[in-house]
């Protein structure tokens, strides 16, 4: 692989996918589905190359290749088996957040919607020496929508930009759901090797429970990170992994007085950290969603541990007959709106950065003209990561 920024064709697990890549990272996102599968240093950099990004253990397919005669029994039904079958790392929620109604499954429909299960198409690849960048689109009939995603790395940053846009294309306004459902995973996360930091205020665990399996109170207003356990304790969200055989959802409200956010996952042995920024004006929620080995059906089989840390237009991952018929919650919206035939335009950016050892745990983190602030809790109280794809197309205002 050259220093130079590029773009390529490849394979990944078996899959078709993309890597694009410059002198310091590289990223591979699949076609089938959307999925950004790695994001990780490259080899000669010298620094931990660890994806934090979850592969399911189980051998996943092209997820427009899913039929229910032929995969439920290895991936589960269709509402959900889709999904699964196909899904890794970052996927996207579109145009709902949570599972199909009975009667929208019946209809062919999946989890999360149609665009993670879908298959995208490269609609432009540019390489420079400077840059690289990769759009793929993807239409949304049931929906009315089509969805592209652009990915565009510099040279000299270990910053991925994205830029994703919505396109309605009927003539009524389109209320929906637009979810950025980045799950982590061991190696990279662990109990006792890794924390998590959001720039979160309140929060309130789900309603429904975990299936019977799940680790915090149910209907419960908290305050990050401290959340009230079933069994009376309060837990610490920021830490993973509590208890083997438990899972949560909480639903986490960003601070309303910042304009840019973050999420950030901390890997303390490698010194790696891994984070996401975006404006609250597209992303006020993070779902989290913590499956620590307690799902047993295929296919979970028991032995996926996994964090989703999902920033996201709505707080919680339900029907849409469910999320609809919810007011504001903590005065704030729960969904989205694309005006008829118009078009809505999002933008946010992952890093990865090497950490020194007395760094600390995470802060803070701001986007200051062309570089991200991170600042620690540590001796060595602050890095700066160079980020010029802030100014030079407004992404920051």
């Amino acid at each position: 692989m050259t220093t130079q920024p590029a773009c390529s064709k490849t394979k990944w697990n078996g899959r078709e996918a993309y890597t694009i890549h410059n002198d310091l990272v590289q990223m591979v996102t699949l076609p089938g589905g959307g999925h950004i599968a790695e994001f990780q240093f490259l080899p000669s950099t010298g620094l931990p190359v660890l994806s934090p990004l979850w592969v399911p253990p189980w051998k996943s397919i092209e997820p427009y290749q899913y039929r229910a005669e032929k995969h439920a029994a290895t991936y589960g039904p269709s509402n959900e088996g889709k999904l699964l079958s196909g899904i890794a790392g970052h996927n996207i929620c579109l145009d709902y957040f949570g599972p199909p109604s009975e009667e929208e499954a019946a209809q062919g429909l999946s989890t999360h919607g149609e665009a993670p299960s879908a298959k995208w198409q490269k609609t432009k690849l540019r390489a420079t020496a400077n840059e690289a960048s990769l759009t793929l689109a993807v239409p949304l009939p049931v929906a009315g929508l089509r969805f592209s995603r652009q990915i565009r790395l510099l040279r000299g940053e270990s910053v991925a930009y994205f830029e994703e846009t919505v396109v309605n294309e009927k003539k009524a306004d389109h209320f929906f759901h637009w979810t950025q459902h980045v799950t982590l995973s061991p190696p990279f996360l662990g109990h006792d090797t890794s924390r998590i930091a959001i720039s979160a205020t309140r929060g309130r665990t789900f309603s429904g429970g975990y299936g019977g399996n799940e680790l915090l109170a149910s209907g419960r207003d908290f305050h990050w990170p401290f959340a009230p356990a079933r069994n009376g304790e309060s837990i610490d969200l920021s830490l993973p992994f509590a208890q083997k055989g438990l899972g949560f959802l909480v639903s986490i409200l960003l601070n309303p007085r910042r304009q840019v956010q973050y999420i950030a996952a901390l890997n303390q042995p490698h010194g790696l950290l891994m984070g996401y920024c975006f404006r609250r004006s597209d992303f006020p929620w993070v779902a989290i969603w913590e499956e620590n080995m307690a799902r047993t059906n295929a296919p979970w089989n028991g032995r996926s541990q996994t964090r989703g840390l999902e920033f996201s237009s709505t707080p919680s991952p339900v029907t849409r007959r469910e999320a609809f018929a919810v007011s504001p919650l903590f005065g704030t919206p729960t969904f989205t709106t694309v005006p008829a035939k118009g078009k809505v335009t999002a933008k946010y950016l992952s890093f990865l950065a090497h950490v020194p050892e007395d760094f600390g745990g995470v802060r803070d983190i701001q986007v200051v003209k062309n570089e991200i602030l991170i600042q620690g809790s540590g001796r060595r109280s602050s890095l700066h990561l160079p980020a010029a794809g802030l100014g030079d197309n407004g992404w920051a205002k």
